[in-house]
């Protein structure tokens, strides 16, 4: 006899499969080795942002407040001041939009590697190299090198169309699946940060949807133009003089290691990679 566990179990399965056989593959390696996943469309919220502020029961010194009666001390501020950083916070608060990725698409399991960028490029614009050069990915390159890259792959592989993704179609992948921000204790086990040098792809945790190094080891192009602001517009503008970066390299820290962060390049420029989207 089945259980209801095992029921449940099943009908997710049978689910899923139905779900990939509509849409294709579940994943893909293409003629130069490169790893592509399939991904499902959905809905997220971009730009959402909510400062925390220090609550009063933790913080107020006022002598008749029933928790520092209660408790005989408080830890330094005092009402005043706690409705000021309340204010300051909802001041800075933006509620966000939501995103509609409405088409599945295969994205990159990993960032692109010097070995697979040797393959279609003929060279190797890469600053650290290593006896696992091949594995490590590929950096020092910037956003017309990429679409340079892009080029040339559609051109080796003419029945498919590879480009890089938009900002909101990286960061839907990313997330796989989070509505919050992702916790600093899983951010160490899957993103290289503050290190002296990049890693080979996949060494780090891979996030709920099977891709690595989406936070840290490289900044990763995308096509989108950068809007001179904290957070990304609901429509992207159309042209500008910088393209926008996401992700994290090795030479960050948790700061930057979020979905939510919105950055523009050049930067370093040694730190700069990219992940291939592949139109399903």
């Amino acid at each position: 006899m089945i259980n209801i566990t095992s029921r449940i179990i099943v009908v997710l399965i049978i689910s899923t499969a139905t779900i990939f056989s509509a849409w294709g593959q579940k994943t893909i390696t293409n003629s130069i080795g490169m790893e592509l996943i399939l991904i499902a469309p959905g809905n997220m919220m971009v730009g959402e942002f909510k400062p925390p502020y220090v609550v009063p029961e933790d913080t107020v010194k006022d002598a008749k407040h029933p928790i520092i009666m209660a408790m005989g001390e408080g830890r330094g501020y005092s009402t005043r001041e706690f409705e000021l950083a309340r204010q300051m916070a909802t001041a800075d608060s933006k509620p966000g939009f939501k995103v509609a990725i409405k088409r599945p698409y295969y994205i990159g399991k990993y960032e692109v590697t010097q070995g697979q960028w040797k393959k279609v490029m003929g060279s190797n614009p890469s600053t650290f190299k290593s006896d696992d050069t091949d594995d490590l990915p590929v950096e020092s390159i910037t956003w017309d090198q990429a679409q340079a890259f892009v080029a040339a792959l559609n051109k080796m592989e003419k029945t498919r169309r590879y480009r890089l993704p938009t900002e909101f179609e990286w960061e839907y992948a990313a997330r796989s699946g989070r509505t919050g921000d992702i916790p600093w204790p899983e951010i160490q086990k899957s993103a290289n940060l503050n290190k002296k040098t990049t890693l080979r792809v996949g060494e780090m945790a891979p996030n709920a949807w099977g891709l690595y190094d989406v936070l840290g080891n490289v900044w990763e192009w995308v096509e989108d133009y950068y809007n001179e602001k904290m957070f990304a517009d609901p429509v992207p503008k159309k042209n500008g003089n910088q393209h926008v970066l996401k992700g994290a390299s090795f030479t960050g820290d948790v700061k930057n290691a979020t979905y939510m962060t919105h950055a523009a390049g050049p930067g370093n420029g040694w730190d700069i990679g990219l992940r291939i989207l592949m139109e399903k």
